[in-house]
């Protein structure tokens, strides 16, 4: 009878785990579904109030190289790190970098975008993404405290 109980832990075991994983992992796709929203309001907003774009420009992972990309669009954060293109994807703009990179550019892949910006890092420091996006928009052409931005949706 030791085995058979064993073997049903075991199972029941699995089932837990199969179970929180998939939660998990609506719970992601949940967040990121609200974060793309929220990137697409921004890119939308951006473009309505004619937000200046720039040639976005990856780094290499040891912070030292800058390497061309093919995309434009606006820098979310002060580190340049992190950006939205003009069709609405997130970017993390770090890259492997190295001689190649350097010579024929880089094509950062989309990433999902984070419903908090920093969540996770060595530095405590984080943010929600809305907060960001808001408050680039705030220093745009319009200025900040406008009162023409309409509300950033909410999840």
């Amino acid at each position: 009878m030791g085995q058979r109980d064993d073997r049903e832990w075991r199972d029941q075991q699995r089932q837990a785990v199969r179970a929180h994983a998939d939660a998990d992992a609506r719970r992601r796709a949940a967040e990121h579904a609200e974060a793309a929203e929220l990137v697409a309001w921004f890119v939308a907003e951006a473009t309505r109030r004619g937000l200046r774009t720039t040639r976005l420009v990856a780094r290499g992972y040891d912070g030292r190289g800058r390497y061309r990309t093919g995309l434009t669009g606006w820098y979310v954060d002060r580190a340049e790190t992190r950006a939205v293109d003009v069709t609405g994807r997130f970017h993390l703009l770090t890259v492997p970098g190295g001689l190649r990179a350097r010579l024929f550019g880089v094509d950062p892949q989309p990433s999902p975008a984070p419903l908090v910006v920093g969540a996770g890092g060595r530095d405590g420091e984080s943010i929600p993404l809305r907060t960001l996006l808001s408050r680039l928009l705030d220093d745009g052409p319009a200025g900040p405290g406008s009162t023409t931005m309409p509300a950033a949706p909410r999840g």
